[in-house]
């Protein structure tokens, strides 16, 4: 998503006014903004809406099955292509069934334009039949929203609407329309402004502080790099930059979740993710670093761990396009506002033209210590002939589909994770995932808004068997739009990651965490439409997921694994973010009436 201090010049600012409907004008600004497809779910509050659209055919419509997926098909959409995602719901439940879409698009900074229907404006405030107060339920969970009351204000309230999701740091904004706005007709007149009158976001860093940070850098014999998301949503110059300045000064880079692919997995100086579920070689190097950058990352809590033991010593470098992020969880020592891509450049040009890498010390011995680190091959796992093991499901899934390049997505769970570990990206927006609000329902509607934008493109939901069902009804979208998604369900039969959690922290008393009656997912498949395939016995593997892969249409693999194999490493509840567990230091034992849900 590209940052820019300037909107696009309007182009009908010039033309002759024309009256229009509030709902021609929505479509009319859509058009002239450059937006493909939106998705959504027609209801009562956005008919006039629904009937422009069913005039045109430059604006493709994808009609989900529920409206967080529509939200969560437009993160992926916008987080696959860079561009902002549409959607469009009706009022009362339709914008209320939106929200937990646009928390997790507001803390994973996804652009989305929300357009929501609302009764007519003598009815706000009566209690009518599908109202709620959406702009105060979106409030929290929004960048920005507006409740638009005259008609006339349409184009101007969009265009603004578009800037505010994509400019400074990315996020959801909601539009709120009554009924009689969009019946009501008015000139369609736009403001012809250049910048935004208030919001103007920072994009090139303060020089000095920039100066400071090379000379930190330049100065340090333990440095790392600690990328995040925001390098992704700068767009790819920013993910070439980070590689060139890790080139230039021979830094070792480490990634969060959000961040993977910024730099390529495969390239030696990648440490691996980092956080709870991060290598034991990026967790220590982090923890025993003498200078940190860290790039568009905000130093969340699944990063920090006990955020007293978090790195001690060392000297911190924060860039980030949000001012409210830096010294926000960890106080740094020089803070660089600005986008990662402007900052990232003008940082290899600096250390290029004072030819730091002259005086850099040796970090020879820094990166003796991570490869002592790297021999604890912290991802390794006991591999198994009689049961499928879920590693090395992901393991073969990456060998088998890494010459396609892949848009992935993922549910929220144990497969999240090992979905992180163990698939290489060497590229950015191949990779779509819920983080910071970790929910359940993402990856299947996600991959959907992935299909549409590039249709011919290999796309994939690594599932759980608990996680799929959230949202499992999109699978009738796909069929009816003929998207060729596959789900690759990790079944073990529990809420993986809560009994994990249950066995290690609560003296294995799992509670409500075992499925007693799930799906036959083959024949479910079958039902929507799609292709199902189960397999069980770990010969099979390989010949499933390239059935899988090479058939051209929607397909499930429903793959049977280990069913109390836990993700590690591991950093435990309340521990310092080098505390890590490994396989092997804990081993769980099932008492004699859960036999039954063990492999």
């Amino acid at each position: 998503m590209t940052t820019t201090t300037d909107t696009q010049i309007h182009p009908a600012a010039a033309e002759t006014a024309e009256m229009l409907s509030g709902a021609q004008m929505i479509m009319r600004a859509l058009r002239e903004l450059g937006v493909e497809v939106i998705f959504g779910y027609p209801g009562g509050a956005v008919l006039p809406i629904y009937d422009e659209i069913f005039k045109q055919n430059s604006i493709r419509h994808i009609l989900v099955r529920h409206e967080q997926a529509a939200v969560h098909a437009a993160e992926g959409y916008a987080r696959s292509t860079g561009k902002p995602g549409v959607v469009l719901v009706t009022s009362g439940p339709g914008a209320t069934n939106a929200v937990t879409g646009l928390t997790d698009a507001l803390l994973d900074s996804i652009p989305v334009v929300c357009l929501t229907g609302q009764v007519a404006r003598h009815l706000i405030g009566n209690d009518a039949f599908q109202e709620a107060d959406t702009v105060g339920i979106t409030r929290p969970c929004t960048k920005h929203n507006y409740l638009v009351k005259d008609p006339a204000l349409i184009p101007d309230i969009i265009y603004e609407a578009f800037y505010v999701a994509t400019n400074g740091r990315p996020g959801p904004v909601v539009i709120d329309l009554p009924k009689d706005v969009q019946i009501e007709k008015a000139p369609y007149k736009l403001s012809g402004q250049k910048a935004h009158r208030t919001y103007r976001p920072q994009v090139d860093g303060d020089e000095e502080k920039i100066l400071n940070a090379i000379r930190l850098l330049a100065k340090a014999e333990r440095p790392i790099i600690y990328s995040g998301g925001g390098v992704i949503n700068a767009g790819p110059e920013a993910s070439e930059l980070l590689v060139a300045f890790a080139r230039e000064t021979g830094i070792p880079v480490t990634s969060t979740l959000m961040g993977l692919g910024a730099f390529p997995a495969s390239d030696k100086q990648f440490l691996g993710m980092l956080g709870m579920h991060g290598t034991w070689e990026a967790n220590h190097a982090m923890h025993d670093c003498d200078v940190m950058l860290a790039v568009g990352a905000r130093f969340d809590d699944r990063v920090t761990g006990r955020t007293d033991a978090f790195s001690p010593g060392s000297k911190k470098i924060q860039i980030d396009i949000d001012l409210s992020s830096i010294n926000k969880n960890i106080t740094v020592d020089v803070g660089i506002v600005g986008d990662a891509a402007s900052v990232l450049k003008r940082m290899v040009t600096l250390w290029r033209d004072l030819k730091a890498k002259d005086h850099q010390p040796s970090l020879d011995a820094w990166w003796k210590q991570i490869a002592h680190w790297r021999a604890k091959k912290c991802l390794s796992y006991t591999d198994s002939t009689d049961v499928i093991m879920p590693q090395k499901a992901i393991e073969r899934l990456q060998a088998l589909t890494a010459d396609r390049n892949p848009v992935i997505s993922t549910e929220v769970g144990q497969h999240q994770m090992w979905a992180a570990q163990f698939l290489g990206f060497d590229r950015p927006n191949c990779w779509l995932t819920s983080g910071g609000l970790g929910t359940m329902g993402y990856g299947l509607p996600a991959a959907i808004g992935a299909q549409v934008a590039f249709p011919d493109r290999l796309c994939i939901d690594v599932a759980g068997e608990a996680s799929i069902q959230m949202n499992i009804q999109e699978m009738s979208t796909a069929n009816q739009y003929k998207l060729p998604v596959k789900v690759f369900i990790l079944n073990n039969e529990f809420m993986g990651m809560v009994r994990q959690w249950q066995d290690l922290t609560y003296d294995g008393r799992r509670s409500e965490s075992y499925s007693d009656a799930l799906p036959d997912f083959v024949k479910l498949a079958e039902a929507y439409g799609w292709k199902g395939i189960r397999v069980s016995d770990p010969k099979d593997l390989d010949a499933a997921i390239l059935e899988m892969i090479n058939h051209d249409g929607p397909v499930m693999v429903d793959c049977l694994v280990s069913k109390i194999e836990n993700c590690f490493p591991m950093v435990p509840a309340g521990a310092a973010h080098n505390e890590m567990l490994l396989s092997g230091d804990v081993v769980v034992q099932p008492s004699s009436d859960e036999a039954r849900a063990v492999v």
